[in-house]
């Protein structure tokens, strides 16, 4: 999809204790925390200039935590990014926040940074407790021009725009003329857990990035995942984020909106986050269905990159799991001889014993006697993408044994 160039310039002790004979001493148990991914958003470069406007994204958290500590990128942008300010809030209704639930962000105890081209920051954690299935406001106030901004332009929610100025403390939207659905350099939310031993990713495209489900009901496959595992006896052994990317490769640097390869993406947009234990490997759908040189890529060469980002996994110590493609005949990119190459990689996937458990999508949400379609009871309209029901589908093939067990290695 091309990507506009826009400037939004308009109304867009310890006390010691008596030693007491009769009974045995009391002991003290501190709860261990994990810090680890609440939410993430997979950024590519080329999005809309932001002049001197307040950005207000929802964030839905995955597991509950303490110490909410926000992540900003500048990681594709051409000109240093001035942060004035940063909030964040709990979700009222629509763009409002909560009265009260506002706690300003800072960095390095100021309010204000300034993040280098390249780079990244986190902000110092806050005294702030979120549930999971928490729906939060992070509004950021960016002073100046960054140029074109980090961006991920898949949000299946709403973003507000600000009149100029700092807004980020407002309860309401009043002054918040304009919206889109994309998210700004929030590369990410990460919590201190009780619960969870680490952080799952889920790497994927479009259909890891939930395209096709119900706008702001976060339906997407990782988010009916982590519902999953919320309801573990003990709680998530690991929680979920999301790094799916639409339009994605796994070969193929396609253009900024679509970000870099999954090659090329996935040491940061997946081994980067906080404490990861797992991976679930979702890509290679669109290297077949939509292939930047016009000519199909050949099964080995998607299964090389494979076995690339398999072994930069366990070099990181962190499992990885495939999941198999999902069928798309009907799409209006489908053909013969990329539906041989889909059956290939996926006969691959199940049988080479590469990835360290397969889950079988593909098996998941095929139609019934017909495995080269998707099931119509899942199909979104378009034969590719899934609708709510089929994330879920999806979402439910996962064996939570078989993935939890990374905790423990």
């Amino acid at each position: 999809m091309p990507v506009k160039r826009l400037s939004l310039t308009v109304s867009l002790v310890l006390v010691a204790a008596p030693l007491v004979i009769s009974a045995p001493a009391q002991a003290t148990t501190a709860h261990r925390t994990t810090r680890v991914g609440a939410w993430t958003a997979s950024l590519a470069g080329g999005g809309i200039d932001i002049v001197d406007r307040t950005v207000r994204m929802v964030v839905h958290t995955t597991v509950a935590g303490d110490s909410v500590r926000v992540r900003l990128s500048n990681l594709y942008g051409s000109k240093p990014l001035r942060i004035g300010a940063v909030d964040v809030a709990v979700q009222g209704s629509g763009g409002s926040a909560v009265r009260g639930s506002h706690h300003a962000v800072t960095f390095g105890g100021s309010a204000a940074t300034t993040v280098p081209v390249g780079k990244e920051i986190a902000g110092d954690p806050l005294d702030m407790s979120v549930d999971a299935e928490e729906k939060l406001l992070v509004s950021v106030y960016l002073p100046g021009d960054a140029g074109p901004s980090s961006w991920h332009y898949v949000a299946a929610d709403t973003t507000w725009f600000s009149a100029p100025g700092n807004f980020t403390a407002a309860d309401t939207i009043a002054d918040y003329p304009s919206d889109s659905a994309a998210w700004y350099y929030l590369d990410g939310l990460d919590v201190e857990s009780r619960t969870a031993g680490g952080t799952l990713v889920a790497f994927g495209d479009s259909i890891t990035d939930g395209v096709g489900s119900s706008m702001s009901t976060n339906s997407r496959w990782p988010d009916d995942l982590a519902r999953r595992l919320e309801k573990q006896p003990n709680g998530p052994a690991l929680s979920v984020v999301d790094a799916g990317m639409g339009g994605n490769h796994l070969l193929i640097d396609t253009g900024t909106a679509y970000g870099t390869s999954a090659l090329h993406r996935f040491a940061h947009d997946a081994l980067g986050q906080p404490n990861v234990k797992a991976v679930i490997l979702l890509e290679g759908i669109n290297d077949i269905a939509n292939p930047e040189s016009g000519t199909t890529p050949t099964a080995q060469s998607l299964i090389h990159a494979y076995q690339t980002l398999i072994a930069q996994a366990h070099a990181a110590r962190v499992r990885i799991y495939g999941g198999t493609l999902t069928p798309y005949q009907g799409s209006s990119n489908h053909s013969s001889s990329g539906e041989a190459v889909r059956e290939a990689v996926n006969q691959w996937i199940r049988s080479s014993g590469a990835f360290d458990a397969v889950i079988d999508f593909d098996a998941a949400v095929a139609a019934p006697g017909n495995p080269q379609r998707l099931n119509p009871a899942y199909d979104s309209g378009d034969h590719l993408h899934l609708d709510d029901a089929g994330y879920e589908a999806m979402a439910d093939a996962i064996d939570l044994t078989r993935i939890t067990a990374a905790t423990s290695g």
